[in-house]
């Protein structure tokens, strides 16, 4: 019982799921023609402040030239 408790102690679930969150952003991000790779990097540090820019902001246009 006590290795099940010291597991649910540590920060790593919580390094998991912000990493996850920042793969999903990145994934929005390409969905709206934004960079992936800035979008990822933003939502390591600002997390779901990033989802929530990210859901804001209207699809980016793509030029044809």
């Amino acid at each position: 019982m006590n290795d099940i408790s010291h597991l649910a102690d540590s920060p790593a679930p919580w390094f998991v799921g912000w990493g996850t969150l920042a793969l999903i952003n990145a994934g929005l991000a390409q969905g709206k023609n934004r960079s992936g790779i800035l979008w990822f990097l933003l939502s390591l540090p600002l997390g779901p402040i990033a989802t929530l820019i990210l859901v804001m902001l209207p699809k980016a246009r793509q030029t044809m030239f």
